[in-house]
């Protein structure tokens, strides 16, 4: 197959279902109401409430939910072939991603900008929010903690991919200091801005790396980095929003989605044919980097790209704080979806033009690819031209870099421009993850103070500055305390697992407010994929629990494993007697705008 072909198919299909199956759901499904004033007008507090342009809010949005999921998971799946990675990509992001994304959204706008588990507990009751307090955190720890390590993994020594990346905080504070300071309100002008400094730093990259004298200051050693990120993580969580990190993500945005574009275009000029086949044997298991079989873990490995439970986390943490019109609810919860699902066509492309046993060279383990039989065909001549050793560096962000430096260097003039384009998108891969570190943390700063809260009411205050200086500190202590021992990597796969089960949990919990709002016509829209993807991860949790984690005597992780499993059962079968509850009442409420309910729960 062609890759232009399958360009084509998921440009297609994501206009359309933008255009139909979204705006559908916004305006039949949501109702949304641009006349009803959202959190960041009613709240505004210039710290997090703040009524941001739809542009830069999309911009923040896309940077924080694309981290590395839609990156490396269609690389890594492409073990089982090009064939169940892009379909599940391109049916998942339009019926179940999108769809989560942006009713999810709709939920916390409706329920004051709070967290996933706040909604939980408002609308389904208390032991569901509990539950989904505690799951969801340590979900985010795990997340954080995973995203930093493959950042150190791609920067440590690298003083071209670190300066880059470091750049764009200076670049970030001054584009804030702009918009809301000097000119206000100047999207445009902060944009140019932006994008001038963002491009002259791209370009100085290789000036940097060549010269000694500079590059000692950006060549930081793994530890060095792990204690420099967290910290990052800690000052970003702390700032005003329209400071450092909206400006920050909505600068990256113009690095993801150009780099993107580019390889898109790429792909529409050289028109590579897919090496890869459309199935290959280890759909039934055993292969070399996946162990399971394509059901279901096809379902588990591609999540950012089709559908993640992290995405419920920004999508009820950052961005309905700064959402200044329910209208713009589509625009940024599908739409930014939608974008995401191309960004993982693009990188399933770039991971299937690879020979074969070429891929599976750089992304198996040396002894585990011995053993396949296979003989390597352009390898060498590709860690030539990118001047380093490839095989063996699983993870996959590698093979990612190594395929699209290998389609960008077929374009005109690029000849020979292989090691630049190889170390540029091992730089791009950093910035697309660590701009989600910055937005996790202040969500798990959120999470942390209504957990304390409870405790000492005072911490509820959002503008109680030791309050918010010491939640931050302690949420930042948790995951930058396993970023620096470096243990997350061993249960990774763990995360993949929860990140799912925590996006079912979010449609399910998205469909009992639609029940509620009286709109239980439409609430398969939700349930339907929210139940298949329980199903799925319950599946894949049991299999990865008694054929992985016991038989290797990983008990810790097996114990982990189980506590997500019954936190998230626990949520969503309280969920279930709450339908069956709201179901049998009659909707005779009527709000102030017109909506019939059939039950009143605080906002």
């Amino acid at each position: 197959m062609n890759a232009f072909t399958l360009v084509f198919v998921a440009l297609c299909l994501f206009a359309l279902a933008y255009r139909f199956y979204g705006l559908f759901i916004a305006r039949r499904v949501l109702r949304l109401n641009p006349d009803r004033p959202t959190p960041a007008v009613a709240m505004a507090d210039g710290v997090d409430y703040v009524k941001t342009d739809r542009f830069v809010l999309f911009g923040h949005h896309f940077a924080a939910i694309a981290a590395a999921g839609p990156l490396l998971g269609p690389v890594l799946a492409a073990q089982y072939g090009y064939l169940p990675g892009a379909l599940w990509i391109l049916i998942g992001c339009v019926l179940a991603g999108a769809v989560h994304d942006m009713v999810v959204l709709f939920c916390s706008v409706r329920h004051k900008g709070r967290g996933l588990a706040r909604i939980a507990r408002l609308e389904i009751g208390s032991t569901a929010g509990g539950a989904a307090s505690v799951a969801v955190l340590f979900i985010l720890v795990l997340t954080l903690a995973g995203l930093s390590l493959a950042v150190v993994g791609a920067m440590h020594d690298s003083p071209w991919g670190t300066f880059t990346v470091a750049a764009t905080i200076p670049i970030a504070l001054l584009m804030g200091l702009y918009l809301h300071v000097w000119r206000r309100g100047d999207v445009r002008g902060a944009s140019l801005l932006g994008a001038a400094l963002l491009f002259l730093t791209i370009l100085a990259g290789p000036f940097v790396a060549e010269n000694p004298d500079l590059a000692k200051w950006f060549t930081f050693s793994r530890k060095e980095l792990s204690i420099f990120i967290p910290a990052y993580g800690l000052v970003a969580s702390i700032l005003p929003v329209w400071l450092l990190l909206c400006p920050r993500d909505y600068l990256s945005t113009y690095l993801k989605i150009g780099t993107i574009g580019l390889l898109a275009l790429g792909i529409l000029w050289v028109r590579p044919d897919l090496s890869m086949p459309a199935l290959t044997p280890f759909i039934h298991g055993g292969g070399p980097i996946i162990p399971g079989a394509v059901y279901p873990f096809v379902f588990i490995t591609i999540a950012c790209g089709a559908l993640s439970g992290f995405h419920a986390i920004i999508g009820t943490g950052t961005t309905p704080k700064m959402i200044g019109s329910e209208r713009d609810i589509l625009f940024v919860g599908y739409g930014a979806m939608l974008v995401e699902g191309l960004v993982a066509i693009m990188a399933l492309i770039a991971a299937c033009v690879l020979v074969p046993a070429d891929y599976f060279a750089i992304n198996a383990a040396p002894e585990v690819f011995a053993r396949m039989g296979l003989s390597t065909v352009n390898l060498d001549g590709l860690s030539r031209a990118v001047g380093e050793n490839i095989q063996g560096r699983t993870g996959g962000a590698v093979s990612l870099a190594v395929g699209m430096a290998h389609i960008f260097s077929a374009l005109p003039y690029m000849k020979g421009l292989t090691a630049y384009w190889y170390h540029f998108a091992i730089m791009f891969e950093a910035v697309f993850i660590l701009t989600a570190v910055d937005t996790g943390t202040r969500v798990g700063r959120f999470f942390v103070q209504e957990m304390l809260a409870r405790v000492w009411p005072r911490f509820g205050r959002e503008k109680w500055w030791p309050g918010i200086a010491i939640s931050g500190s302690l949420f930042t202590l948790a995951w930058g305390y396993l970023v620096y021992t470096g243990d997350i990597g061993t249960i990774w796969p763990l995360f993949g697992m929860s990140n799912q089960l925590l996006a079912a949990c979010g449609l399910i919990i998205a469909t009992t407010m639609l029940i509620r709002l009286d709109r239980a016509g439409y609430a398969w829209m939700t349930a339907v994929p929210g139940i298949f993807m329980a199903v799925t991860t319950m599946i894949a949790g049991y299999q990865g629990i008694m054929g992985n984690y016991l038989p290797k005597g990983r008990y810790l992780l097996a114990t982990l494993g189980v506590t997500v499993m019954v936190l998230m059962a626990v949520v969503m079968v309280m969920a279930v007697r709450r339908w069956r509850e709201l179901l049998r009442r009659q909707p005779r409420m009527v709000d102030e705008y017109g909506d019939t309910l059939r039950a009143v729960v605080p906002e």
